[in-house]
């Protein structure tokens, strides 16, 4: 059963209301969604996604209206009978997002970063909100370094990143550069930026923020700032480089890489991040089910790649072999294309975490779509450092067996299943993240 088939038939137990949006209830009075959180999302991807379900459900007159308040905003359409149907959007940061569901003020949370286990915990009482159905990735993003566009440095690994915001390398000479002190600029305390830089970077390596930086709520304000700063660093979701210069990252053993879409698709990029809505399982809003049915499709992941962020849609891609790579690797990459995805599994499992299990059918699709179900596709396993190699190998070639079995039960006939263990980080295996990062499967097609 597909996500989407899923979501409709959960929408189908939504008891009728007084009027109707297509389907869908119209309250007498007030919103008929209320969304709040990331300001990643919210400035501009949620307004867009809400805009295409208003017209996806025959919606006329579909407009913006600004509010009093910053990075808030009002969606409204009218329906045939001419009645408004009224979308809320708050845009102050994930953690906002949570807090707004706990005290019943949304009825969607829009994260650009996992749920953390403290809210999980305090939202209990609405389900559990890492559920499959609860748990929704909507887009891949990528957490890019920024400089001033005339800044000549092109590479920092993730120690400098976390020394240089930390304020321990107070001047660029220090990494190579030049232009004297750094300036440093930051999301705020409630961004779901701020919390992937935290964790990926600051945190992985014991550091904090240093006091010096400057905070901004706003993505847009954050990278005008930059670049308009020759000696400034600041870091942003990928839609928001605009005029500023982004510089290439290396992560423990892993390649030099930039924010490439490619890259960020595969989440091999070391700041690569998932953007999330999360509906509470209990007392579902019914427009909140659409918006997330909608999210997922192929008119939703359009609207993610028009607005800047990676589509989760599936594409063979080319990839060039280089010595860095094992032998085998290299004859797999000379003779076969690798899919825009990775799947990944939940911590200290070999189980498909969240991601993966929306995956798995757009994998599918793609396989039958270009009539590859007969021996025409490869799945390669990686594993991490952190134990003997032969165990590493084995393990990598577990993983792929456990996509393997869930793509046979849809008549899949593979070609090959590899293992290549703790080989091709793309991640540091000194910390927990990055070895979870590293446990990944890749699809390859003949």
């Amino acid at each position: 059963m597909t996500l989407r088939v899923l979501f409709l038939m959960m929408l189908c137990l939504v008891l009728p209301q007084a009027a109707f949006a297509a389907g869908l209830p119209v309250p007498d009075q007030g919103p008929a969604l209320r969304i709040q959180g990331s300001n990643t999302i919210g400035a501009a991807l949620g307004p867009a996604l809400v805009e295409g379900l208003l017209q996806e459900q025959g919606l006329r007159n579909i407009h913006r209206e600004a509010t009093d308040t910053t990075n808030e905003l009002r969606l409204v359409g009218e329906n045939d009978q001419g009645k408004q149907v009224i979308v809320e959007v708050a845009a102050h940061g994930s953690s906002t997002g949570f807090a707004a569901l706990k005290n019943a003020n949304a009825d969607l949370a829009a994260s650009s970063r996992p749920i953390k286990d403290s809210e999980l915990a305090s939202l209990k009482s609405l389900g559990d909100l890492k559920s499959p159905s609860a748990e929704q990735v909507i887009a891949i993003d990528g957490l890019a370094i920024i400089v001033h566009p005339d800044n000549p440095l092109h590479l920092l690994d993730t120690e400098q990143l976390a020394r240089i915001f930390s304020g321990e390398i107070k001047t660029w000479e220090e990494v190579g550069g030049k232009g004297g002190a750094i300036h440093l600029y930051a999301r705020d305390d409630q961004s779901g930026t701020y919390d992937t830089f935290k964790e990926l970077v600051l945190a992985s390596h014991g550091k904090k923020l240093g006091n010096a930086a400057q905070r901004f709520e706003s993505s847009e304000q954050l990278s005008d700032s930059v670049s308009a700063d020759p000696q400034a660093i600041g870091f942003i979701g990928l839609p928001y480089v605009r005029q500023a210069k982004a510089v290439a990252i290396v992560d423990g053993q892993s390649q030099a890489m930039l924010p490439l879409n490619n890259l960020i698709a595969t989440e091999d990029y070391p700041l690569s991040r998932r953007l999330f809505f999360y509906l509470p399982p209990t007392g579902k809003n019914p427009w909140a089910n659409a918006l997330a049915v909608f999210a997922q499709s192929a008119k939703g992941q359009a609207i993610v790649a028009a607005n800047g962020f990676i589509a989760q849609t599936v594409q063979a891609m080319a990839v060039t072999p280089n010595a860095l790579m094992p032998e085998g690797y290299q004859s797999l990459s000379r003779h076969a294309q690798r899919l825009s995805v990775n799947f990944r599994f939940e911590e200290g499992s070999a189980t498909l975490d969240n991601k993966a299990r929306q995956d798995l059918a757009r994998v599918l699709d793609y396989i039958k779509q270009n009539q590859k179900t007969q021996g025409q596709v490869t799945l390669v396993g990686f594993g991490d450092a952190k134990s003997d190699p032969a165990r590493a190998d084995l393990l990598s070639k577990l993983r792929a067996m456990a996509v393997r079995r869930e793509l046979v039960k849809s008549g899949v006939v593979f070609r090959d299943i590899r293992g290549f263990g703790a080989q091709m980080p793309v991640a540091t295996n000194n910390e927990d993240e990055g070895r979870i990062r590293n446990r990944r499967v890749e699809v390859w097609v003949y």
